[in-house]
């Protein structure tokens, strides 16, 4: 993927055998405007909860945060249509930006760091990435 072109979106990033790799992209690389830390740990709680509860709970195998902190990886089957990989991201998000209560596997015996989260932060995030899916950022071909 050239990040020097990426905008937010969701795109296709790989297919290894019955996996695709999804990148589900919230911000521009090399831009300057990441995810704060806080938000990023709590969004990877509320989606991986939200993903590991949803009708398609067997076809995730993985979902996590991008190390540059522009946005998260998501592994699924291949028997998951890209229309219902989409989604599947719009309602994870969707629940992201609407939760309210105690972040999910955020106690101390749960969490490696469970002082360091962003529940606004998340929820701003969230619904700002909701937007851009629903106004045509599903990519589903290769970025070169």
């Amino acid at each position: 993927m050239n990040h020097d072109t990426l905008v937010p979106g969701l795109y296709i990033s790989r297919v290894d055998g019955d996996c695709v790799t999804y990148d589900l992209r919230l911000k521009r690389p090399n831009q300057g405007d990441y995810l704060g830390i806080g938000a990023l740990h709590t969004l990877e709680h509320l989606i991986a909860t939200c993903l590991r509860s949803s009708a398609r709970a067997d076809e995730v195998i993985y979902f996590g945060p991008m190390g540059c902190r522009t946005g998260f990886y998501l592994i699924l089957r291949d028997s998951v249509s890209r229309d219902d990989a989409l989604a599947l991201v719009r309602e994870a998000f969707a629940f992201a930006a609407a939760f309210e209560g105690s972040i999910p596997g955020a106690r101390r015996q749960e969490c490696g760091n469970y002082r360091g989260h962003d529940l606004p932060g998340a929820k701003r995030e969230a619904e700002a990435y909701v937007r851009v899916l629903d106004n045509g950022g599903g990519r589903f071909e290769y970025q070169e």
